[in-house]
């Protein structure tokens, strides 16, 4: 497994570089520059903004602008942000622990609440608590997340102000203390919600899918023929072969703990990398969009190799050489 995992690694390579010269040459296809809306005669000298665009090396040759801008970001160098005027690596690690914080709780609710109504629909098929979980899943998978998260703010956070509608923590509260801590969870534990649930419904019915199929396989029959205990059937023999469609998403879910559900974290104004993208999108921050567009292709790149060695763990007949 070793082996396997250094030639996917040494395998990215080639295709992370493919990447960023198309990263590269759709950024510079984009109309304007990050400087396109300052140029104001009352407020900004043109010719300040000529001599800036002409620091950054707008006017140069693309082939010499990627060579110059790829040789700096293998080195870690991710230039400056021309929205905030710091490094990019500042601007990017200042955000990354609120997305990290984001994904991580809904990806914690979407698999808690996926295998236990996975497991029961799956169990207990045809039946009425069967019917309810369905029409909660086809409901899930029917709302779009923005009317999701609009419905969300205006029931929980403006009728019955159970939630913030936004924000990450209470500027009011000391940082650091538990007091500071409890505000970081109450902020994030609505967006967390809506992103986990409605990522639920597609887990549930991929789990209670298998559990069906799987209890009806030979093998399955063997045990029951043999005496093995009902519960011994399902936890060892169903359940861990239904289990190997959801290491796929986990694989996967690597990139959405860290892009953060960009339309999510709009809605709720919550300070993150995907609302960070999209922001570096609109004002043409050309360091940071491309930044951020590497590092959600690598960690795709990393999900499915994640993925890949979990099918092995979870299912030993899956050998990785």
């Amino acid at each position: 497994m070793l082996k396997y995992s250094l030639r996917r690694l040494l395998g990215m390579i080639p295709m992370l570089l493919l990447i960023s010269i198309v990263v590269f040459t759709l950024a510079k296809l984009m109309p304007g520059d990050s400087f396109s809306g300052e140029i104001d005669p009352n407020n900004t000298d043109p010719q300040y903004i000529e001599e800036m665009r002409q620091k950054m090396g707008y006017y140069d040759p693309l082939p010499v602008q990627y060579f110059n801008w790829i040789s700096d970001f293998v080195q870690g160098d991710f230039g400056k942000s021309t929205r905030f005027k710091i490094d990019v690596a500042d601007v990017i690690s200042e955000k990354v622990p609120n997305t990290l914080l984001l994904g991580g709780t809904a990806i914690l609710i979407t698999y808690i609440l996926a295998f236990l109504m996975g497991t029961y629909a799956g169990r207990k098929p045809y039946t009425l608590a069967d019917n309810l979980i369905g029409g909660f899943n086809y409901l899930g998978l029917s709302i779009p997340s923005f009317v999701a998260g609009v419905f969300a703010i205006y029931i929980f956070a403006f009728t019955l102000n159970w939630f913030p509608s936004n924000g990450s923590v209470d500027i009011t509260i000391a940082n650091g203390t538990f007091e500071w801590y409890l505000s970081k969870f109450h902020h994030v534990l609505l967006p967390a919600l809506v992103l986990g649930m409605l990522s639920t419904a597609s887990y549930t019915q991929f789990l209670r899918n298998d559990i069906i199929e799987n209890s009806r396989k030979d093998f399955v029959r063997t045990a029951r023929a043999k005496g093995t205990p009902e519960k011994r059937i399902y936890n060892v023999h169903i359940l861990r072969n239904s289990v190997i469609p959801l290491i796929t998403f986990l694989g996967f879910d690597i990139v959405a703990i860290i892009s953060g559900a960009i339309i999510t974290e709009t809605i709720f104004t919550y300070p993150g990398i995907g609302q960070l993208f999209l922001q570096s999108v609109s004002t043409r921050d050309y360091p940071v969009m491309m930044a951020l567009t590497m590092l959600f292709s690598f960690l795709t790149l990393v999900g499915n190799l994640v993925a890949d060695i979990l099918y092995g763990v979870v299912d030993p007949r899956i050998r990785l050489d």
